[in-house]
């Protein structure tokens, strides 16, 4: 891929630079899924006239906080008041909510827009934006996914933005349910924005 180029608008440097500062902040396996995930949100962006540049800083920097202990989610959660119902659950809604905090606190990344992506990347919202969109579809569509039925979730994503989001979130709930694991609240919500709203 031709070196995209960032403006500064967003991030206070160039994507080489934001990329060597994930790569620091994740293992191996983790980073190549953040530039797989990158990859198919700049395609995605491209297909829904969203700025390429916020994309890309938001799908590199979606899992950048996925790797920290839950002490200093804890921390993070206590130190910045954030909601205090986030002590009850664990990396899966962590590393969105709370790393948010974490990517604005060390990258400088202060775009609200960006950073609400980071929050949304995992369970959705009931209103998204099509940056949200995208990050949320991106991280299930990437080139590495293997789950069944990942092939249909990448032809939709690429075709209708808003199928994709609705068929994730499904597709997720329904993993959550038949594996008898407790579900965020707001997971519930965007299924039945996205899904049976629909």
């Amino acid at each position: 891929m031709k070196e995209l180029e960032y403006f500064g608008k967003y991030f206070p440097g160039t994507r080489q630079e934001l990329i060597s500062a994930v790569k620091k902040s994740l293992g191996r396996s983790r980073f190549e899924h953040v530039l797989r995930v990158e990859k198919a949100a700049i395609k995605l962006a491209e297909l829904n006239d969203v700025s390429i540049e916020k994309a890309s800083i938001a799908a590199l920097t979606h899992d950048y906080a996925k790797e920290r202990s839950d002490s200093e989610f804890k921390e993070t959660i206590k130190e910045y008041s954030l909601d205090p119902d986030l002590l009850n659950w664990g990396n899966f809604i962590w590393h969105g909510v709370v790393g948010a905090k974490i990517v604005s606190n060390e990258l400088k990344i202060t775009d609200r827009e960006i950073l609400n992506a980071i929050v949304r990347h995992t369970v959705g919202a009931p209103e998204m934006t099509k940056l949200d969109q995208i990050i949320y579809v991106a991280d299930f569509v990437e080139d590495g996914r293997d789950f069944p039925d990942a092939q249909i979730a990448r032809s939709l994503a690429y075709a209708d933005l808003k199928a994709a989001v609705s068929f994730e979130t499904k597709h997720t709930l329904q993993y959550l349910m038949s594996s008898n694991k407790t579900i965020y609240p707001t997971a519930i919500l965007t299924y039945n924005a996205w899904v049976a709203g629909q």
